[in-house]
């Protein structure tokens, strides 16, 4: 047998429940099995006894029978009670699933261990859901650290409880009489003191001591991150070399005229360095392919513009693609005011633009009078052809899946430079992960005479505060939103929504005009309702998290978001760049009822403590894990990690790609002896990832 057997055929387990373990878990042969790990280990060393037990224990396991059962309620309700005596003291055993197993598997008058949680009820102590072991058996009963293993509602119906999933894992090892093949060579395992991966998989799930845990751990996880970085510097080195660029060699006329006559304030020294970056790859012979970060509000788009300049300066036409119709608006409106009578053509086109306007658009980009391209999809469309593309620029990149940049990649004999711009700051991990076939510009400076945003959490129990707050605001000249998580009342979520807050405000707020738009809004009528606020017609925006992405109103002063509770920290660190544009003290009022977790206390507290969008992007990372953070599942790059947490394993993920590193520096193409282990795995994970490098 090997590692590649089917799951059905390890003892114990048969046809039925191999296919519930592959629906719920994608456990389908013994490889996936010995790779579904333990999310926790406990201390089984100690015997309690019913007397010692409170409350506050997280685990404890008590030895004794159990003297009867009984059962009561029905549906939902429906639980089995035992009588557990550990010959002093009853507990209290119940079962609201898997009953029917319970009554057939377990006896009274036997002896049995009892593991769970203490808790009351009832006035009476008990313990739901408990394990019990058999205290003759010698697997369990002398193993000091057992396994915990996830499950799921339709495994428990059935039976499979975490104690059967390390049944299985058991029965495997001990059909495991072969030492498990390595995967990487000796000289890295001997270099960086690793455990051999034999050894690290026996004791990630059946450790004797926490050291032997951390190490086994440790190991497993760097083999996970240590192949990604390896995929995708092994691609990026490939694509640097490879894949011929267009050479913007010179700094020309238009980009000195607009630095020494047009630029509105002077750069900061983050986006002079960016910008030198940038014209670094352009003037290479190799294709930009480069990652710019930026906080809300810290110039990126004048960066792109000056970058834009050089490459027409060169003869190229340049593009910037933006995910919705406002801030594409925005971007042509910005880029006009930037460049006034300079002789640069931009124009905008999106869905919106038909007719003679389109067809004037689509002329001057084929005849190459257009120098600047600023659109939504539209910009990827087959009746769309530039004489000319030398640059691509992709806003909010997250907004794009890897097709359609791809697509857009295509419309020049040389691929045109691409610089993809992020305002969702991505912890360093991220980055190098995600983006980790990307160079990478970050401008870590706002310009001179922003004042940071003032950020504070309050209850909703405390709305004249914020009426006078808002009108004091409004008199002052300034403008306000109100950001709500709902678009229409909810029969399941008792939260504040658009519909009915907008009917409120407006009772509230009589003497002012207040405008509302939600995603359910037809496009023309929500584009509408921005351009009012924008312009200043409203002085109040009623919205839902639509206004999250680029909407650029310097004089909107107050950000106040209902149920910040309901907001992950990037989306409350947007929704906050929306004020802080202009010159005046701006504010953002995080609105929240008192029964808030742990968790979201942390959260909102970390809002009202810090306005740098990298340090608040590292602690998201870290609470919510790389799954919730926006742009990983269009990077291209399935994460699959099973151990590894790119938000707690920062150094592995340094060390992974330092080694990754060393490696390809000694052998690029890994056709060394020694490298033969790296190679043919690198030949199986190419099988199963998209070549992300011919689109980012």
């Amino acid at each position: 047998m090997t590692l590649d057997a089917d799951i059905t055929y390890l003892p114990g387990i048969g046809p039925q429940r191999a296919k519930l373990l592959g629906a719920e878990l994608g456990i389908k042969t013994w490889h996936d099995l010995l790779y579904t790990f333990p999310y926790k280990h406990i201390d089984r060393s100690r015997l309690y006894k019913i007397r010692e037990l409170t409350t506050d224990m997280p685990f404890v396991q008590v030895m004794g029978q159990f003297r009867s059962f009984e059962e009561a309620g029905e549906g939902r309700k429906h639980r089995l009670t035992g009588h557990f005596w550990d010959g002093e003291m009853f507990l209290d055993v119940t079962w609201f699933q898997g009953i029917r197993f319970i009554k057939q598997s377990v006896k009274v008058q036997k002896n049995y261990i009892l593991f769970g949680r203490p808790s009351v009820y009832g006035g009476r102590l008990c313990v739901n859901h408990p394990d019990l072991d058999n205290p003759e058996s010698t697997t369990l009963s002398k193993m000091s650290m057992q396994p915990y293993y996830s499950t799921t509602e339709r495994m428990k119906k059935a039976g499979l409880t975490s104690r059967t999933i390390e049944r299985f894992t058991s029965t495997l090892f001990s059909k495991l009489s072969w030492t498990i093949p390595e995967t990487l060579p000796d000289y890295l395992i001997e270099r960086l003191h690793l455990m051999p991966l034999d050894k690290a998989l026996r004791a990630a799930h059946y450790p004797t001591t926490a050291d032997e845990l951390s190490a086994a751990n440790m190991r497993l996880k760097f083999e996970e991150l240590f192949f990604i970085q390896l995929v995708i510097m092994s691609y990026a080195r490939k694509r640097q070399q490879e894949r011929i660029g267009l050479r913007f060699a010179h700094i020309g006329n238009l980009f000195n005229t607009f630095y020494h006559h047009y630029l509105p304030f002077p750069l900061t020294e983050a986006q002079k360095r960016v910008i030198r970056e940038m014209h670094a790859d352009m003037k290479s012979g190799h294709q930009m392919n480069r990652l710019l970060q930026g906080d809300v509000g810290s110039g990126k788009t004048l960066v792109a513009l000056m970058v834009m300049l050089i490459a027409i300066d060169n003869g190229c036409q340049t593009c910037i693609m933006a995910p919705t119709e406002i801030l594409a608006e925005q971007h042509l409106q910005t880029f006009r005011d930037f460049l006034k009578d300079m002789p640069v053509r931009a124009e905008l086109l999106t869905g919106n633009v038909k007719g003679k306007k389109r067809s004037d658009i689509e002329a001057g980009l084929m005849d190459g009078s257009i120098n600047i391209l600023i659109g939504t999809h539209a910009v990827i469309e087959d009746n769309v052809q530039f004489k000319n593309l030398g640059l691509v620029i992709i806003d909010e990149q997250h907004r794009f899946g890897v097709a359609q940049r791809a697509k857009l990649q295509k419309e020049s004999p040389l691929p045109p430079h691409v610089l993809v711009m992020t305002a969702t700051p991505i912890p360093r991990t991220l980055a190098m992960t995600v983006y980790g076939d990307l160079d990478v510009s970050v401008i870590d400076e706002l310009p001179p005479g922003r004042k940071p945003v003032r950020t504070m959490h309050i209850y909703d129990n405390q709305p004249e505060k914020l009426r006078h707050g808002v009108i004091r605001e409004i008199e002052a000249g300034h403008q306000v939103y109100f950001v709500f998580p709902l678009v229409k009342e909810s029969e399941k979520l008792d939260l504040k929504n658009v519909q009915d807050e907008f009917i409120h405000l407006k009772e509230t707020f009589p003497h002012y005009k207040i405008g509302m738009v939600h995603g359910k809004m037809k496009p023309a009528e929500k584009d509408a309702e921005m351009q009012k606020f924008i312009t200043g017609e409203t002085q109040i925006l009623v919205a839902t998290t639509v206004i999250e992405v680029g909407v650029n109103v310097p004089n909107a002063s107050v950000m106040i978001i209902q149920n910040a509770e309901r907001f992950g920290l990037a989306q409350l660190h947007q929704l906050r760049g929306r004020v802080g544009r202009g010159a005046e003290q701006s504010y953002c009022i995080l609105v929240s009822n008192f029964q808030l977790s742990a968790e979201t206390r942390k959260r909102l507290h970390i809002m009202t403590e810090t306005n740098d969008g990298f340090e608040i992007a590292e602690a998201d990372l870290k609470l919510r894990g790389p799954g919730d953070i926006k742009g990983t599942q269009q990077s291209g790059i399935a994460f699959n990690l099973k151990l590894a947490n790119l938000g707690r394993d920062g150094q592995l993920v340094q060390l992974a790609r330092d080694t990754a590193s060393f490696v390809l520096d000694a052998d690029p193409e890994l056709k060394t002896k020694d490298n033969t282990l790296l190679r043919n795995h690198l030949q199986e994970l190419r099988k199963e990832h998209k070549d992300w490098s011919q689109i980012s």
